[in-house]
């Protein structure tokens, strides 16, 4: 018997959760409480909001632009975290059956393919998403400083704000912190965001192949064969958890991964072409690179890990069809049929962002040239 804890990926996501709406955890004590709706009114309702509203002023076309890989990121980024809030009971509920079966790896094989694939892309992926994190806030709050040494108290980003910044030098360094404050709370939205779907795509697609691999070995040991059709219910059972394992995890991204997809091909297109036209300096060179980058580590694994699930769905009727089955009894035959049929209806199952586009890496690479088309428009549009 092997100890698996696939849940301690999720600890980064809680503690994401932790600070911003302790609520949750049963903390509902009237200061956590108002705590908790400041956070809300000013960070993930006001940020994104001040930003767009500053679009309505007309601003110069180089604002226009910075304001926009900004906005547009932020709105994305408060959806999807209003989303993941939505969802938090159903979250509690996959992380339940992770657990129950992270329990039924049993063999030497099973432990192997866990160890070799499933968290070792897990643990990539969090490193990678951790690395890019934490470059893009060390150039971030690099910027910030260097402004507040040289004595500018300029807004990081183009704004509305009720007040008049450049004839009041106090207002202005609160609208600039209150900048670099929200950013730092987007920052743990973002984190939270990106790190809970491609974990648990990429957890459901490990125990999907790991029920796959102990199915294909049923009746290929010397066991009665009572035994043998008793394990065949078991695992049944156990299929029926992955059923809803799949299902939760349907529910609980659609919204997010349809803004994931629409947020980030909007996002790249405006990133590429304000770093073309109007990035004059080089640490805000290197910051639109690595908020490139951090862009397509967003949208990627997603993707990726949508795609394996779909595979290793497909492959549950061959997972079945290749144990031992023409060596049983006839009641384990019959039943080995009736669920052999219900597992083909399974092909028909695939994971929709918004339940409209279908999340595979088709998506990823429609979404880069979805990012393309765009530029050739903007590019076109300043030629013109």
């Amino acid at each position: 018997m092997f100890i698996i804890d696939s849940l301690s990926f999720y600890r980064p996501f809680w503690i994401c959760m932790r600070l911003l709406v302790p609520t949750f955890f049963k903390d509902s004590s009237r200061p956590v409480q108002l705590y908790v709706v400041l956070l809300h009114i000013l960070v993930t309702l006001w940020f994104p909001l001040h930003l767009l509203l500053h679009l309505l002023l007309l601003p110069s076309t180089a604002d226009f632009f910075k304001n926009l890989t900004m906005s547009l990121t932020c709105v994305a980024c408060s959806l999807k975290h209003v989303a993941h809030l939505y969802h938090l009971p159903q979250i509690v509920e996959i992380e339940s059956l992770i657990k129950q079966l992270d329990t039924f790896i049993a063999s030497e094989q099973e432990h192997r393919y866990y160890q070799d694939h499933v968290y070792c892309h897990a643990r990539r992926f969090t490193r990678c998403l951790y690395i890019s994190f934490g470059m893009i806030y060390a150039v971030f709050l690099f910027g910030v400083l260097v402004q507040v040494i040289s004595g500018k108290w300029e807004l990081l980003y183009p704004a509305y704000f009720p007040f008049d910044l450049e004839s009041n030098r106090l207002l202005g360094a609160v609208a600039l912190g209150y900048q670099v404050f929200s950013m730092l709370v987007e920052g743990f939205q973002a984190l939270g965001n990106d790190t809970y779907t491609p974990l648990t795509l990429c957890l459901l697609a490990g125990h999907i192949h790991l029920w796959s691999i102990r199915m294909g070995q049923l009746g290929y040991f010397e066991e009665e064969a009572a035994t043998i059709h008793q394990r065949l219910l078991e695992y049944i059972e156990q299929h029926k958890l992955l059923v809803r394992f799949h299902n939760l995890v349907s529910r609980t991204i659609s919204e997010v991964q349809l803004v994931q997809l629409g947020g980030c091909g909007a996002t790249l297109c405006i990133i590429v072409s304000y770093m073309l036209f109007f990035v004059g300096d080089t640490i805000s060179l290197v910051y639109y690179l690595v908020f490139f980058g951090v862009v397509c580590v967003q949208l990627f694994p997603s993707c990726y890990f949508a795609s394996e699930v779909a595979e290793e769905v497909e492959r549950l009727p061959y997972a079945i069809f290749s144990s031992r089955w023409y060596d049983q009894s006839r009641d384990h035959r019959f039943d080995l049929l009736i669920f052999t049929q219900l597992t083909l209806g399974n092909r028909g199952w695939v994971i929709k962002a918004g339940g409209l586009i279908e999340l595979n890496l088709n998506a990823f690479f429609a979404t880069l040239k979805m990012a393309y088309s765009l530029f050739a428009v903007v590019v076109r549009a300043k030629g013109i």
